[in-house]
C-alpha cells in the first residue's frame, strides 16, 4: 500500500471500528499544543492589552480564562475513544436527528470564521515578506491549508507533531527578544474588574471554540483508553499552549500595539533582522494545524447534517469537493474582509462564545450527568433512530440560553444593559453555562431519559 494511501483518510462520520483504532493519547497533547501555540492565539492574547489591561493583569486573565475554558473542551475529548464518533454527530442524541442541524450550522459558521481569521493574519505576512499583493498571499496560504485538509486525520496529527516543536523554537526566540523591550512606562489604561472579566471571557471562548472539534481527533484512539488520560493530555496541551503563546501576544501588544495589529507575523519576525525570514516561515507554519482543522471539521459537521451514517461511495472524493468549495468561500470572504485584525478577532470569538456555550453545556450535561456515556451508537447513525427527529425541549433551552446571555454581552458591536451596569464586565458565558446545564438536566429528568449504569457502547459493524 502506498504512503499516500496510508495517509489519506477513508472514514467520514461513521463509527471507527476496533481494528482501525490506533495511536497513543500523547498525540492529543502535541495536536492541541500545536493547535494553540500559533499566531492566531498570540493575536488573541494581545486583545487583553488592547482592552487596556496592564501586562500583569492581562497575563492573569489569560491564565484564568484558558484554564476554565480548557476544562470544557477536554471533557468533550473523552467522548471520542468511548463512542468512536466525530464530535457533532453526538448532538443528535440531545437535539434529535433534524434538530441537531441548528448547532451544525453554528459550528460550520465557526469553522468559516476561523478560516477567514487565519487568512487575515497569513495573507499580509506573505505579501510583505515576498513582495506580492495581499490577495495573492491569501491565495497561497489557503492552497497550502487545502492540501493538508484533503489528507485528513493522519496528516493533521503528523503535521502537528513537527510544528509543535518548530513553533516552540520560534516563539522562544521571539519571547527573549520582546522581554528586553517592554516599555517601563506602560501601565495600562483600564485596570479594573470589568475589563478583566471581559478579557477572561475572550480566553474562555478561545478554548470553548475548540469543543466542536475535539472528538474528531480522539475518535481513532483505542476504545479502552482511559478517560482521565484522554482528558489530561488534551487539557494540558490546549491550556499550556494557549497560555504561553497568548502571554507573548500580550507582551508584543504592550511594546507596539499598532504594528502588531497591522501585521503580527511581520512585526514579530522582523524584531530580529538576521533571522527574520526563518521566523516568518515558522510563524506561518504555526497556523497550519488549526487552519487545516477548519475545512476538515466543517466537512464532518456538514456531512452529519445531510447523511445518516456518512457512508459514501468515495469519502476521499466527497471530502475533496467539500474542502475545495469551503476553501474558495473562505478565500473570497477573507479578500473582502477589512484587515483590522485585533478587533475582528475579538468580535468573532465573543460571537462564537454566545452561540457555543449553550451547546457545550447541553452536550456535556447529557453525556456526564444524564446518560453517563451510554448511547445507542447504531441509533445515532440512523435517519429514524431512537432519538427522534426534533427535540423541541432542547431547542427551546438552546434558544432561551442565547436570549438570556444577550443582556450580559459586551463587545465592540453591542453592549447589553446588564453588562453596561456592571461597568463593561461580560459574564454572559457564566450565565449561559449555569442556565443551560440546570435547565437541560431538569428537562431530561422530566422526560425520563433512561440512564444505564453498566454496559459498554456497542460497536456498529461496518
Amino acid at each position: 500500500m502506498s504512503t499516500e494511501a496510508n495517509m489519506m483518510e477513508t472514514r467520514s462520520i461513521e463509527q471507527i471500528p476496533t481494528q482501525e483504532r490506533h495511536g497513543r493519547p500523547f498525540s492529543l497533547f502535541t495536536l492541541w499544543f500545536a493547535s494553540n501555540f500559533q499566531i492566531n492565539a498570540l493575536v488573541t492574547g494581545a486583545v487583553a492589552v488592547a482592552l487596556g489591561l496592564n501586562f500583569g493583569l492581562a497575563l492573569l486573565a489569560i491564565v484564568v480564562g484558558n484554564l476554565i475554558g480548557a476544562l470544557f473542551m477536554a471533557y468533550h475529548s473523552v467522548q471520542g475513544p468511548r463512542l468512536g464518533l466525530p464530535q457533532m454527530i453526538q448532538s443528535r442524541a440531545q437535539f434529535g436527528y433534524r434538530g441537531a442541524m441548528l448547532p451544525f450550522v453554528v459550528v460550520v459558521v465557526m469553522y468559516l470564521g476561523f478560516a477567514v481569521a487565519g487568512g487575515l493574519v497569513a495573507g499580509p505576512a506573505l505579501a510583505n515578506w515576498i513582495g506580492i499583493s495581499r490577495d495573492l498571499g491569501v491565495v497561497i496560504y489557503n492552497v497550502v491549508v487545502l492540501v493538508v485538509a484533503l489528507f485528513g486525520y493522519r496528516l493533521i496529527h503528523a503535521v502537528s507533531r513537527v510544528i509543535s516543536v518548530l513553533s516552540a523554537v520560534g516563539f522562544v526566540i521571539i519571547f527573549v527578544e520582546l522581554i528586553q523591550h517592554v516599555p517601563s512606562n506602560y501601565h495600562g489604561t483600564a485596570n479594573n474588574l470589568a475589563t478583566f472579566m471581559l478579557a477572561v471571557s475572550i480566553f474562555v471562548s478561545w478554548q470553548i471554540t475548540w469543543a466542536p472539534y475535539v472528538s474528531d481527533y480522539s475518535r481513532y484512539l483505542p476504545s479502552k483508553t482511559k478517560g482521565s488520560v484522554t482528558f489530561a493530555y488534551t487539557f494540558v496541551g490546549s491550556a499550556v499552549g494557549a497560555i504561553l503563546i497568548m502571554g507573548v501576544g500580550a507582551l508584543g501588544a504592550a511594546i507596539n500595539y499598532s504594528a502588531l495589529n497591522a501585521d503580527p507575523i511581520g512585526f514579530l519576525g522582523h524584531r530580529i533582522p538576521a533571522v527574520a525570514g526563518l521566523l516568518i516561515v515558522l510563524l506561518l507554519l504555526s497556523l497550519l494545524p488549526a487552519s487545516a482543522e477548519s475545512p476538515y471539521g466543517a466537512f464532518l459537521t456538514a456531512l452529519s447534517a445531510v447523511s445518516a451514517n456518512g457512508k459514501l461511495r468515495s469519502t476521499k472524493r466527497a471530502r475533496a469537493i467539500f474542502v475545495v468549495g469551503f476553501t474558495i468561500l473562505s478565500l473570497l470572504v477573507t479578500i473582502l474582509f477589512p484587515n483590522n485584525i485585533l478587533n475582528n478577532f475579538e468580535n468573532v470569538i465573543l460571537f462564537l462564545l454566545y452561540l457555543l456555550v449553550p451547546w457545550t453545556a447541553i452536550n456535556l450535561t447529557d453525556y456526564y450527568l444524564v446518560r453517563r456515556g451510554h448511547y445507542d451508537v447504531a441509533g445515532l447513525l440512523r435517519r429514524h433512530g431512537p432519538y427522534g427527529q426534533w427535540n423541541i425541549g432542547t431547542l427551546l433551552i438552546y434558544g432561551l440560553t442565547i436570549l438570556l446571555e444577550v443582556p450580559f454581552v459586551n463587545s465592540s458591536l453591542y453592549e447589553g444593559p446588564i453588562a453596561k451596569h456592571l461597568g463593561g464586565a461580560d459574564i454572559s458565558w457564566i450565565v449561559g453555562l449555569v442556565f443551560a446545564t440546570v435547565a437541560y438536566y431538569l428537562y431530561a429528568k422530566w422526560q425520563g431519559i433512561p440512564v444505564r449504569s453498566e454496559g459498554e457502547v456497542e460497536e456498529v459493524q461496518s
